[in-house]
């Protein structure tokens, strides 16, 4: 099940379900809507919010049998089809009289030149983009793709994060930092605001209080924030071999491990709760509201793990898949790029099908990428460019 941004409206399906199931014999007579063996009674508009929204049709054009027993196939398809409609109604496309989704970027569509941009992250309204080549941090708008404005001083700049109004970036150093930019402030120089972070720190999350990072140099710290720096760290190496991507689902902080083949599952203290074998070099992985996907850099595939109870749900292969490195979403599809291929494929998070997959273009060297809720973004290493898709 995917997160979706507008909740369904669960008692009505459940009441219209009933519906199905309560008439007795002929005791509903009238008419709803084009039904003609529904009463206008209190489930009537339950009846018709699902027929508008095309969950149901009903048997025949006129008749909806509202004593027919619904059975596990039939119940399956209706809240399949229900949360398809709550996606759709409930994103930010149809709103904005913007509800094509394409497989392929149309010829010719607009690029944003940035430095040598690696990892990107939204913040619902613009863009952050890191630069490990010029120790830099940019910002671009995402409605128009326009580049704004620059900070400095990131040296090294690695995985970003958008987290308490502030925007945080990993230095991959020795050891590793932490930055923070103010958005509301002019661009300047990013404040460090600690370095004691482990060697080689990459990608962060946040757990609402905390600060985590992922160091490739064989540990993870966590970051207490507070309103002096430098601020206080915590590094811990045990269990871990090359830490690469990072995500908290709103109870755990995982982490993969590139070297070990393995995502952890982590207590408060960085302790291994549960581990989950994926399949070779696992990167940097995207939570969906219910299940964490893993690309698989070694192994050309996907690992997708459910995030309650850690069980592994299906690898993912083909769809383009090719050095799979970095994964997003954006409410109804994921996501993922391909270092090897130049290209990146897309699946439905509903059911893990695929959508297809489409080129960057030659020597592009797809890296980071994120979703704004209407589009995705997609950080063109060796082209200095983003791309909007």
């Amino acid at each position: 099940m995917v997160l979706i941004r507008s909740r369904p409206r669960l008692p009505m399906v459940f009441a219209a379900a009933a519906a199905l199931l309560v008439g007795v014999g002929g005791a509903m007579l009238g008419i709803c809507g084009p039904f003609l063996d529904v009463a206008a009674d209190p489930f009537c508009p339950y009846v018709l919010e699902i027929f508008t929204l095309g969950i149901t049709t009903g048997t025949t054009p006129t008749t909806y049998d509202p004593a027919g027993i619904v059975n596990r196939l039939q119940m399956a398809t209706f809240v399949s089809r229900t949360v398809d409609a709550m996606l759709r109604r409930g994103g930010r496309r149809v709103p904005l009289s913007q509800p094509w989704k394409g497989t392929s970027p149309p010829a010719g569509l607009a690029r944003t030149a940035v430095n040598s941009p690696l990892f990107v992250k939204s913040d619902g309204v613009n863009l952050w983009v890191s630069s490990v080549a010029s120790d830099t941090v940019q910002r671009v708008r995402a409605s128009d793709g326009r580049l704004l404005e620059t900070w400095t001083g990131a040296m090294e700049a690695q995985g970003l994060l958008v987290a308490a109004g502030r925007i945080f970036a990993a230095g991959s150093a020795a050891p590793g930092r932490l930055y923070q930019i103010d958005p509301g402030q002019p661009a300047g120089a990013v404040t460090t605001v600690s370095s004691g972070l482990g060697n080689s720190a990459g990608a962060l999350a946040f757990d609402g209080a905390r600060v985590w990072s992922a160091n490739l140099a064989s540990s993870v710290s966590i970051v207490i924030p507070s309103a002096t720096i430098p601020w206080t760290v915590t590094t811990i190496s045990a269990g871990f071999s090359e830490p690469t991507g990072i995500l908290y689902d709103g109870s755990n902080v995982w982490v993969t491990d590139d070297v070990a083949d393995r995502i952890f599952r982590l207590d408060p203290a960085a302790a291994i709760l549960q581990t989950v074998t994926t399949a070779s070099g696992p990167k940097y992985p995207i939570y969906d509201g219910a299940n964490i996907w893993v690309p698989d850099f070694g192994a050309d595939s996907v690992t997708v793990v459910r995030a309650l109870t850690g069980s592994v749900l299906a690898t993912l292969t083909g769809n383009g898949l090719a050095s799979p490195y970095v994964a997003a979403f954006d409410g109804e599809r994921l996501l993922v790029t391909n270092l090897g291929g130049d290209s990146v494929s897309l699946f439905k998070a509903a059911d893990l099908s695929p959508i297809g997959s489409f080129s960057t273009g030659a020597g592009t060297t797809p890296y980071g990428a994120c979703a704004d809720g209407i589009n995705f973004w997609i950080a063109l290493s060796d082209a200095g460019s983003l791309l909007r898709f």
